[in-house]
């Protein structure tokens, strides 16, 4: 699919740059050449596509598809409009605020919670464009099952009464949803491509030279050894390592693909990413003003949980 680019990357390094793609620094400089191409290429594709999807699915309009579902059901439709739904850290307060406020149960809330950061459109476009479509999709399918099983076992807890007392006094007014005409609809999904990719290109760029460096410099044997599919705690060391290490997927996927490159298991690599995104210092202590300390520790741990489990499944499949 990108022969002509890896040719590119190839003719570069060779002819302009006069290095040997048999040297350590010729072959980092020609990861970070092509992985950068082929990741913004496929990013602007699949965000325009994505965002003109989503220019279906305003956030007034998702709590209200959201309310009509109960059960298991409607943990599996959070987790999957969490998957076409912009998120970050920053904005896991006002969701959380308006699903409870609609009266959406919250186990489900949870459900979305959890699979937002996990899976978006700009993940897919990295892992698609460095991993192809297999393992693309088990990650989408494995993020989505992890938020709808998460969501299941918080609601069945029953942790209600670990939400702060206001948030269930907030009322807000209901905003009438607007249809947008085909035009809008185009520019929504210009619009959200320019700023998405204006946000994150210093973190894919940050990701892709650490990858570099993984792929042209680290000891193959030594990664092998310590975080290959053989090494059973190496899923849980990848697990506890990615917490403090706040960034968006976008950032871990080039790394993640040079660690497998070199051995890693992929189970310990995207569980790696997974948990780099789901589970983070900031997101925890942006959470704290609407849940309790409890109901955060029991969302850390049986994310961490179905995370590692997850990791130790495509280590066996893969």
């Amino acid at each position: 699919m990108f022969g002509w680019l890896d040719y590119g990357a190839r003719y570069i390094v060779e002819n302009i740059l006069n290095m040997s793609m048999d040297t350590a620094i010729g072959s980092s400089v020609h990861f970070f050449i092509y992985d950068s191409l082929k990741i913004v290429i496929l990013l602007s594709i699949m965000i325009f596509s994505i965002s003109y999807i989503r220019s279906y699915f305003p956030p007034e309009k998702t709590k209200k598809i959201l309310e009509r579902y109960s059960g298991v059901s409607g943990n599996i439709m959070a987790s999957l409009l969490g998957t076409v739904t912009p998120f970050c850290s920053c904005s896991s307060v006002p969701i959380f605020i308006g699903f409870i406020e609609a009266g959406v149960p919250l186990g489900v809330t949870l459900s979305f919670l959890i699979t937002s950061p996990i899976v978006n459109e700009a993940a897919f476009a990295v892992l698609l464009a460095s991993f192809g479509w297999q393992i693309a999709m088990i990650y989408v399918v494995s993020g989505v099952l992890i938020g709808v099983v998460g969501g299941l076992i918080i609601g069945k807890l029953g942790m209600e009464n670990q939400v702060e007392e206001y948030v269930y006094s907030i009322r807000s007014r209901a905003r009438k949803i607007k249809e947008l005409t085909q035009k809008e609809r185009l520019k929504f999904a210009y619009d959200s491509t320019r700023d998405i990719v204006k946000r994150v290109w210093l973190y894919i760029l940050i990701g892709i030279g650490i990858g570099a460096i993984i792929h042209g410099y680290a000891p193959e044997e030594v990664l092998a050894k310590y975080a290959g599919p053989e090494n059973p705690l190496a899923v849980i060391f990848a697990t506890i390592i990615a917490v403090p290490l706040y960034s968006n997927a976008l950032g871990t996927i080039p790394i993640a693909e040079a660690l497998i490159g070199k051995g890693v298991g992929i189970g310990t690599a995207l569980a790696f990413m997974m948990a780099t995104t789901a589970l983070s210092f900031p997101e925890a202590v942006l959470l704290r003003n609407v849940i309790k300390p409890k109901l955060i520790a029991v969302f850390f741990g049986i994310t961490s949980i179905a995370i590692v489990i997850t990791g130790y499944l495509f280590n066996i499949i893969l």
